[in-house]
């Protein structure tokens, strides 16, 4: 039996809307089924999401890093290794080497709570991973900031997460 799926796009889109709305979370819907979701993170501030109602499928985007200054190979191979354990999205790598969240999933599975729990992995998997990241691919442009910043008699305050880094030799690629 065929399933008749041409409503499928509307009535996930509208489940997008109405988690979207539950949650007071800040969003832009660019055209009907595009929406651009802003996610408050501790460690990453911020983290941008997009999502994207296709004929078949929802589309889930969201930046996490620029490409790391250093050591690719470690800092690509812990988001591999990280992609084993995580729900919906996985950690994906762009042309350019920057770090994206990305995943697809059937429209028939989007429901308020399933965008709920899509939502909730993308913020966990960007907060989580944000300062790892960073530790592995940009130690030596760390080091220079804090330096800097103490030169120049300015606050070192978040930066502390980083503290350890200052005693430590860079790695190499």
């Amino acid at each position: 039996m065929v399933e008749d799926t041409r409503d499928a796009p509307w009535a996930a889109a509208a489940a997008i809307r109405s988690a979207l709305a539950a949650a007071e979370l800040e969003h832009v819907e660019f055209r009907p089924g595009v929406f651009e979701v802003t996610l408050p993170g501790v460690r990453k501030l911020q983290t941008t999401c997009r999502l994207e109602v296709g004929d078949h499928s929802l589309g889930i985007h969201a930046f996490v890093a620029r490409r790391p200054d250093e050591n690719h190979q470690a800092v690509y191979r812990w988001l591999l290794e990280r992609n084993l354990r995580m729900y919906a999205v996985a950690f994906a790598v762009d042309s350019a080497g920057d770090i994206y969240l990305d995943g697809r999933l059937p429209l028939h599975a989007i429901t308020e709570d399933e965008i709920d729990r899509i939502l909730g992995s993308v913020l966990t998997y960007a907060d989580e991973s944000f300062n790892t990241i960073l530790e592995l691919g940009f130690a030596s442009s760390i080091r220079k900031e804090w330096e800097w910043r103490l030169s120049r008699g300015e606050s070192t305050r978040n930066l502390e997460a980083f503290r350890h880094l200052l005693d430590k030799e860079p790695a190499g690629d």
